[in-house]
């Protein structure tokens, strides 16, 4: 029986780093309004000439690294991002080239804040059919780049930010016991960038104002979702590796809100310490959220090598996923 193995993760933060109390000169808000509805206390923000292949580089040599590889050793580079550098090429051939590979399979997947998942059931299917043998899967995005920093609604949210995980293949028992994933396009305009995509191209007449390129966003109905899509998403993924809810050592939820974490942990019945939260310290980094945490849990030591841990997340389209991994 052919599985995967998990050997190493990485995480790339941009240094510069926008605090509640800065925001609040930006836009009529304050440290109080922001913490009491979001749980966010700060963000990373990319530099000017940083965009999202280069936080994905950065975390992928990391990750190799800790692996005890080379870039050599890698043969397929998925990378799930929303905010890629241009339509095309994609951020994995960006990558593959910064790596100095001119082999393998590199390509992205698109799922919002559900693209680190998305990404691994992808990951999944081609080593497992032994289409390759080591992979690299990357979360990374710079929404920051696409927040409307006048709308105090959505501007105080975003982080920008890359993890990354390197896998291959092992003969035997699979280090990811489960994923379930899960869609719905029907209420897929509560959150949304209206423009710069083929609907409405940036540089039609009138086409910047009308349907700007920045994030819009429905908060109560985004909420809502969010909730009880994860929770559906997480106990479905537990049933199908045969578990429950305190059979995790930790569970990690995407790093949205604190009170969409909050209404999470609660409604799984797990206690605060097994409920991993960093979203006070870099806020919604989209694709990169879960596995900046899974990077951070294992660096902290929260996690250790055989603990069960799952990490479920929504996101944009709707889209949404969970995963059981024993580390």
């Amino acid at each position: 029986m052919t599985g995967l193995k998990f050997l190493a993760t990485g995480a790339a933060l941009p240094a510069r780093v926008l605090t509640n109390a800065e925001l609040s000169r930006m836009v009529d808000t304050n440290d109080e309004w922001i913490t009491d509805r979001t749980g966010i206390k700060e963000r990373r923000i990319a530099a000017p000439d940083q965009a999202t292949s280069d936080l994905s580089t950065q975390a992928a040599k990391i990750a190799i690294e800790r692996a005890g590889l080379t870039p050599a050793d890698i043969d397929l580079i998925v990378v799930a991002t929303c905010t890629p550098d241009h339509l095309f090429p994609s951020v994995a051939c960006l990558v593959q080239k910064n790596l100095g590979l001119r082999r393998g399979t590199a390509f992205d997947v698109s799922a919002a804040c559900s693209g680190f998942l998305f990404g691994l059931a992808t990951v999944k299917g081609f080593l497992e059919s032994g289409m390759a043998r080591r992979a690299l899967l990357i979360g990374a995005d710079t929404l920051t780049r696409f927040t409307d920093w006048t709308d105090r609604g959505t501007c105080v949210l975003f982080g920008d930010g890359a993890g990354a995980l390197v896998m291959e293949t092992v003969e035997g028992p699979s280090h990811l016991l489960s994923v379930h994933l899960g869609s719905d396009g029907t209420p897929g305009d509560i959150l949304t960038i209206p423009g710069g995509g083929s609907r409405h191209p940036l540089g039609t007449n009138g086409s910047a104002k009308e349907f700007p390129p920045h994030i819009k966003m429905e908060g109560r109905e985004v909420f809502k979702h969010a909730v009880n899509r994860m929770i559906e998403a997480g106990l479905a993924a537990l049933t199908q590796a045969g578990l429950k809810p305190r059979d995790l050592k930790l569970l990690i939820p995407h790093q949205a809100n604190m009170r969409i974490i909050d209404a999470v942990a609660k409604r799984v019945d797990l206690p605060n310490d097994r409920v991993f939260r960093n979203v006070q310290k870099y806020g919604n980094m989209s694709s990169a959220t879960t596995i900046v945490a899974l990077d951070e849990a294992v660096s902290t030591g929260q996690l250790q090598r055989g603990d069960l841990v799952e990490l479920i997340a929504f996101g944009a389209g709707l889209t949404w996923g969970a995963a059981v991994l024993r580390w």
